[in-house]
């Protein structure tokens, strides 16, 4: 056989037909690993640029660009201006402390999302060194042969060069909505791309059929590169959460903004000098507000994907995270997602064993390569394995038996057939779903006979398959019919063989993760299309449904969405199990949850249940056998197809959400009660006050590690025994503002009540000490602040047992806090710009009493359920 070199393929090959079929079958063998490595070394990898990423430098800047900090830069220069070096320079050297974290913070979270797109690499079939593999699809070269089955994301340009009803959805590339068909043959490269029928082109995808195509362009040298059409999709758009913080966060800047006047026209009215009012009134304001609050969330809503992502579930956008928290209905495959799918042949009944080895090998796509390594469908895989059990000959079988054509399995259709070249003639070989086979079928067996399909003998096919399917076997039909090459209705006129029952054990953490649901309050429906029997075996054993006898809805039970009568949809929300079901059906159904405002989360695999994906709330894809079509739309992947790891995920939702809200709640009652201590302090003109960079210090040392180590918290152990939160309910709802304000008050009395109780109890002077006063202030508030991070638990836990309080990183947090706050007591040169002073063990003991005083009284005001976290 001629062999085509990689220089004849980007030569003479590339650009037109192959008409003889010698050279037709030397391109099929691909490229070799050395002339792939060659041509990647000269063309590139197959990548559409993108628009090159900020630099480091630039989200440093980028920083700065903020109102609040431009007037700190105005209190800066002003403190220059009136030769308050000492405060100018403090204030300078906060707002770059401010801007390293929020550089840092932003900065990891980019790197997050780096992590994640580099776990969802799409894989491609290829033909390389005689032998067909999976490889990045990055990797691809002109001149390779890719194989492609509907579900398949074409991830190169590629001249066809043979296929079987191929249909292509080139809606991304052209616009044009309805699938077009497509087929080898020669096309005028002038003529518009929606014209070109033996093209396929990279970011279009096959709806139907299977082909195999030589590679033609890769990257930027693509139609789709052309156009960077793919640019649109680079952009990660702000998530509800992130615009509920946007939001948030100008409305505390209003209610600060006019708290902050009043203290400025309070202290002006008591004497005080204009340009330290103007000062202590802008820093105050910067302390009050949580600026770095978005950035931080984005970062704990990042860093919640990656833990997803190690526990085998890729989260493809920020949105999902926050949706996953308020998901109370679960819409499930069956097949792989609730059971192993580890398939295995189980049972067969038929007259003729040897016909329906044939079957299980011919009307079959699937590979096992001598070292073991299974390529395809599952199911057509362990068809495989029993015909090889069998001591059949897979590679002698196919080479003695070529396929001709091929009717790709579909969900409409529920059946497979092959057109198969024997020794005189050609035979078809069918499998699937056995009601809609013998819908397909004139004739079957009676005992070694040949007879006519009946009624009578039917309906006793189908029951016997009603009987396997009951004791849980998934079953399918065989079928076969001889015929001639010019055949063009191969799926019809067939002879019913016999059956394959064919176990698929449920998952063993199954029963738990349904279980863990129910307490959650999130339904779990099963949607198969399997028969109706066999799913409801599964349903019992993993307690979905806890009757014996369940009751199953059928798809052709199922009317359309539009004809959908309220008793027919009340129907559905009750049902537990849907079988033979269609995607059309799957997103109808998904449409009935959502008009009774149920948050749906819905898993599919195949090409026709992208639009229930995306049309549900939390689209799921299979990410070990699902098409590639299904992760394109889907919102979330599942590397493991598990139905557990998507309930870790509602899980792991539901704690990000509650971290966040731990954050804000923590970080407000932190800032409320430094404006509660100034605002009093000045309306009641007492003798000591907090100064500007001592309220900037106070915001760094207690806002910024306890906030982070508060958004990497584990989540409480009750967290999956709560009823899913509405989505639409606000971070901050009246009970936890009520908090909020509650927290405040007693920080900032504790505060202001440790100064008085040093002075009138352990100095017991007339005169008012300011400086002692003012440093008994600083720390006291400091060390209620600290301590105030452990009333974050979540309530009706005990104290010491809260997630909070093992919380690891929570102790790691407070202990390099008080190791700042000792270094900075012991340094000259930060106590004098701190102004703060060494100070007797007695008044140190007081702060930090007073500190565990505010702690105390929150949690007592908890247990009696004054206050809810």
């Amino acid at each position: 056989m001629k062999k085509i070199s990689s220089k004849m393929l980007t030569s003479e090959v590339l650009n037109k037909p192959l008409s003889d079929s010698s050279e037709k079958s030397a391109v099929l063998q691909g490229l070799t690993s050395a002339e792939a490595k060659k041509m990647l070394s000269q063309f590139g990898k197959n990548i559409i640029e993108q628009e090159s990423k900020k630099n480091a430098f630039l989200i440093f800047l980028a920083q700065f660009n903020s109102p609040i900090v431009y007037l700190l830069l105005f209190a800066a220069g002003m403190s220059f201006f009136f030769k308050e070096l000492l405060d100018g320079i403090a204030v300078l050297v906060v707002l770059l402390i401010n801007s390293f974290i929020g550089f840092y913070m932003e900065f990891q979270a980019d790197r997050s999302m780096d992590a994640l797109k580099k776990l969802s690499a799409v894989l491609t079939k290829v033909f390389r060194d005689g032998k067909r593999i999976e490889i990045n699809c990055e990797e691809l070269v002109p001149g390779d042969v890719i194989y492609l089955e509907a579900g398949d994301m074409i991830t190169a340009d590629a001249r066809i060069i043979k296929s079987s009803q191929l249909l292509v959805d080139e809606s991304s590339l052209t616009g044009e909505s309805v699938p077009v068909e497509k087929q080898a043959g020669k096309t005028d490269e002038n003529i518009p791309i929606a014209e070109r029928i033996d093209i396929l082109y990279k970011g279009t995808c096959l709806t139907k059929g299977n082909a195999h195509a030589l590679v033609t362009a890769t990257g930027m040298r693509t139609e789709l590169g052309k156009i960077a059409l793919l640019l649109q999709s680079a952009d990660q758009s702000i998530t509800p959460l992130e615009k509920k913080l946007e939001e948030f966060s100008k409305m505390l800047i209003k209610i600060t903004v006019a708290i902050v006047i009043i203290i400025f026209i309070v202290g002006l009215l008591n004497g005080q000098e204009v340009i330290e009012m103007l000062e202590t009134s802008i820093a105050l304001a910067v302390a009050a507000i949580p600026e770095g609050l978005p950035i931080v969330a984005t970062l704990a809503l990042a860093q919640g994907m990656l833990k997803m992502a190690r526990q085998n579930v890729i989260v493809k956008k920020l949105s999902a995270v926050e949706t996953l928290g308020g998901t109370n209905v679960i819409c499930t495959d069956k097949t792989g997602t609730l059971t192993q799918n580890k398939i295995e042949v189980s049972a067969i009944q038929s007259s003729d064993f040897e016909m329906m080895i044939k079957i299980a090998v011919l009307c079959n796509t699937a590979t096992i390569n001598k070292d073991g390594k299974e390529t395809g469908d599952p199911l057509e895989t362990a068809l495989l394995k029993f015909a090889m059990r069998k001591g059949a000959d897979v590679d002698e079988l196919r080479k003695k038996y070529s396929t001709e054509r091929e009717e790709p399995f579909s969900s409409e259709t529920k059946i497979m057939s092959t057109l198969c070249k024997t020794e005189n003639d050609f035979t078809v070989y069918s499998k699937g779903a056995v009601e809609e086979l013998l819908r397909r079928c004139e004739r079957t067996f009676e005992g070694n006979k040949e007879v006519l399909l009946n009624e009578k003998n039917k309906k006793e096919l189908l029951n016997k398959a009603e009987e396997m399917a009951s004791s849980g076997l998934r079953v399918i039909g065989g079928a076969y019919k001889n015929a001639n090459e010019n055949d063009n209705t191969i799926s019809s006129g067939l002879t019913f063989v016999g059956f394959f029952g064919m176990i698929d054990p449920p998952r063993e953490d199954v029963f738990q993760a349904v279980k863990e649901c129910k307490s959650a309050g999130v339904n779990v429906v099963m949607i198969t299309g399997d028969h109706p029997s066999t799913a409801k075996n599964i349903a019992v054993q993993l307690g979905i449904v806890w009757h014996k006898n369940p009751i199953a809805i059928l798809g052709k039970e199922m009317n359309d969405y539009p004809l959908l009568n309220e008793i027919e949809k009340e129907k559905w929300i009750h049902a537990n199990i849907f079988a033979r079901v269609s995607p059309k059906q799957k997103l109808d159904l998904v449409n009935v949850f959502q008009d009774k405002r149920f948050i749906v989360a819905m898993t599919g695999d195949g090409v026709n249940d992208a639009p229930a994906l995306k049309k549900a709330d939390i689209g799921i894809a299979m990410g070990m056998n699902g098409t590639q079509v299904a992760q394109e739309v889907a919102d979330m992947i599942l590397k493991d197809n598990s139905f557990t790891s998507i309930v870790r995920a509602i899980k792991q939702g539901r704690i990000i959400f509650e971290n966040i809200r731990k954050f804000v709640i923590f970080l407000l009652s932190c800032n409320i009660s430094e404006l509660l201590v100034i605002a009093t302090a000045s309306a009641l003109n007492l003798h000591f006050q907090l100064f500007t960079f001592q309220i900037l210090f106070i915001n760094i040392i207690t806002d910024v590690l306890p906030a982070l180590a508060l958004g990497i918290t584990d989540g409480s152990d009750s967290i999956m025994k709560l009823p899913p939160r509405n989505i639409e309910e606000p971070i901050i709802d009246r009970k936890r503002w009520w908090s909020i304000v509650y927290y405040s008050i007693i920080i900032a009395v504790s505060s202001l009540g440790a100064v008085f109780i040093s002075h009138l109890t352990v100095h017991n002077s007339q005169l008012w000490n300011h400086e002692l006063c003012n440093n008994v202030l600083f720390f006291s508030l400091i060390f209620s602040q600290l301590f105030h991070v452990f009333n974050m638990g979540n309530d009706g836990t005990s104290f010491f047992k809260t997630e909070v309080f093992r919380n690891k990183y929570v102790w790691y947090a407070t202990v390099a806090c008080i190791a700042t706050l000792i270094i900075c007591y012991l340094t000259p040169t930060i106590n004098n710009a701190l102004n703060i002073y060494h100070m007797t063990f007695t008044d140190l003991t007081i702060t930090i009493g007073m500190g565990l005083f505010s702690l105390v009284v929150i949690q007592l005001a908890r247990q009696l359920k004054i206050v809810r976290q």
